[in-house]
């Protein structure tokens, strides 16, 4: 790919970033930003955003903690809202969801898609979960909110039902029993019954096997790939553990410092990864199916500021080829650029230099 080529590929990219009128796939986010004015400055959580998510697709969103993973869910579902205060949220950009815009539609409308449309499995089920009431009564709050015709007792079966599709055990008395009697495993599979109690179009799971041992994370992981299959969802899977959409996603979104810095098919991501910083994600991941030659290799520094962001790429300072970009790295914001079929990459590396690089040292080592 020229130089000239890529600034085309550019354009024609940040023009679909900023196009009016609502785009054709089911979750569509454009332009994304989300800013936190705060004393010591502007924290740019998510700066430019953009990606699309076909029905019944898997997402997986990836990049270490701080990158804006979870900042982007909750824009999605509306829990970041500019509320008209100086310490109020800056957002900008559009979200479509099956055809309607949520960055600028009413509050109210946004509220009774919430829920309903879409829904989310928090990252601590023991602090997203009130510990006052039982697991039962916060199911059927959410479910007869947008069904007010269905009656307390429907409302509870209806629990009951959601407890035993998502494996708890003694549904009908467990339905009964508060947050802190459920073992963390289990806490997880009620917020997915919470989540699941209005049939969403689109799910979003926010670190879904945080703080879970590995046998719990890997059913955690089936229920949802299965709960997937059984009612069409879209799916959005936040991790910082590549491992965790290996099998899970359809296609991967790299972030970091508030930006993609690649997406494109998994088994791309896995096999052919284009940006330096997926290849450390990849380097730093155990393997199972290979005997471990040599010692895992970090991704050494430590994740940027996002109040002070350095200057042209954001990764950087961290780059161990930032040498082979021609000082552009130090200067200039890298775009995304078209490196094969729907595979985007924000590098200044010539192509043809990153691909000889992962040849050579970075793919014998994976």
């Amino acid at each position: 790919m020229t130089k000239s080529d890529s600034a085309k590929t550019e354009a024609v990219i940040d023009v679909s970033a900023s196009s009016s009128g609502a785009p054709t796939s089911f979750l569509s986010v454009r332009n994304l930003r989300c800013h936190f004015p705060t004393d010591d400055g502007i924290v740019k959580s998510v700066d430019g955003l953009s990606f699309d998510l076909e029905r019944g697709k898997t997402l997986g969103i990836v990049g270490e903690s701080g990158s804006g993973k979870s900042v982007t869910s909750l824009s999605i579902m509306g829990l970041h809202r500019n509320v008209g205060k100086k310490r109020g949220p800056q957002i900008s950009g559009e979200i479509w969801l099956d055809g309607q815009e949520l960055i600028n539609a009413n509050p109210d409308e946004v509220r009774k898609l919430r829920g309903q449309k879409m829904a989310m499995i928090f990252q601590d089920p023991l602090t997203a979960m009130h510990p006052y009431y039982t697991v039962g009564q916060q199911i059927t709050e959410g479910h007869r909110q947008h069904n007010p015709q269905v009656s307390k007792k429907a409302a509870r079966e209806h629990a009951i039902q959601l407890l035993d599709r998502v494996g708890i055990p003694q549904p009908d008395k467990r339905v009964d029993q508060h947050p802190h009697e459920f073992s963390g495993g289990m806490r997880q599979r009620a917020m997915i019954a919470m989540a699941l109690a209005n049939d969403p179009s689109l799910l979003i799971a926010d670190e879904p096997t945080t703080a879970l041992d590995v046998t719990v994370q890997a059913q955690i992981l089936d229920l949802i790939r299965d709960l997937q299959k059984e009612f069409g969802s879209s799916v959005i899977i936040i991790t910082h553990d590549l491992g965790v959409v290996a099998e899970l996603a359809d296609d991967i979104l790299v972030m970091y410092g508030g930006k993609c810095v690649e997406k494109g098919p998994a088994d791309k991501i896995f096999t052919e990864p284009e940006h330096p910083y997926t290849w450390g994600l990849l380097g730093s991941m155990p393997r199972i199916d290979r005997e471990l030659q040599d010692r895992l290799i970090p991704v050494k520094g430590n994740p940027p500021s996002l109040i002070n962001l350095p200057s042209g790429c954001a990764f950087h300072p961290r780059c161990p080829y930032v040498d082979r970009t021609e000082g552009r790295s130090t200067t200039e914001t890298p775009l995304l650029t078209n490196v094969g079929e729907n595979h985007l990459a924000a590098c200044h590396m010539p192509l043809e230099v990153r691909q000889q690089i992962f040849t050579q040292e970075i793919a014998p080592r994976l």
